[in-house]
């Protein structure tokens, strides 16, 4: 279902919540409307997860607004006294990153990050009215859980809605990083806000990745036509 600005979400094609889940989690893209009415505060189309109760608008739009619990790639520009200040995409206000919020910091033993460093962070808090605020732990465990500085790899430039599919793992329709990953070992970090890092352990390799899931994001390749591309790359390395 593919809405615009201001269209009210027919409810019944929104997930209804059952048992413990109990509310509807309305994700970037919609907003409650009070008593009853869900709208779109953007173009593009209605995704919904049943099993979540969630529902989200999947757009391709330039411009990536932070939302609290996105994954982020961010790019370290300056530091403070207390945080680091990183920009989320270019010409927009930076996201602080505190010095403590990595697992294990404290004021001796915290990262030292040089301008232009990447991290894999998530969205902590996100508001209108400040800067967004980032962490490398998980607040339930203390634990970093895969987020942290990238110290390897190569940057590539893609579409938000292809960062979302990759984030959604199966879920998303992007079946080039499974077909690859069967015939040769790479990792990547997916940010939300249209950045991924590959490290395919070599320059040639990690090249032929990037560039493969750029191909499939701007030319809109279906499953079939993924496997074919995922072939070619395995063949070029």
């Amino acid at each position: 279902m593919v809405v615009l600005p201001g269209d009210a979400v027919p409810q019944d094609a929104l997930p209804t919540p059952t048992g413990k889940k109990k509310q509807l989690t309305l994700g970037p893209g919609l907003r409650h409307i009070p008593p009853a009415t869900v709208a779109s505060t953007i173009a593009g189309g209605l995704v919904t997860d049943p099993k979540k109760v969630a529902a989200y608008i999947e757009s391709n739009s330039g411009r990536y607004l932070p939302t609290t619990g996105d994954l982020v790639v961010a790019t370290v520009q300056t530091s403070t006294a207390e945080a680091f200040n990183c920009t989320l995409t270019p010409h927009t206000p930076y996201a602080t990153l505190p010095h403590l919020a990595f697992e294990g910091a404290t004021k001796k033993t915290r990262p030292q990050l040089a301008p232009n460093s990447l991290v894999y962070a998530r969205v902590a808090t996100a508001t209108k009215d400040f800067a967004p605020e980032l962490t490398c732990v998980d607040p339930s465990t203390g634990k970093s859980e895969g987020l942290g500085p990238l110290k390897s790899g190569m940057v590539f430039k893609i579409s938000l809605g292809m960062a979302r599919r990759l984030l959604a793992g199966s879920k998303g329709g992007v079946v080039l990083l499974e077909a690859l990953g069967e015939k040769m070992g790479f990792e990547i970090a997916v940010g939300r806000n249209g950045v991924v890092v590959v490290d395919g352990g070599n320059v040639k390799s990690t090249l032929a990745i990037g560039k493969a899931i750029q191909e499939a994001d701007g030319q809109a390749l279906g499953e079939k036509a993924q496997k074919k591309l995922a072939d070619r790359v395995l063949k070029s390395i």
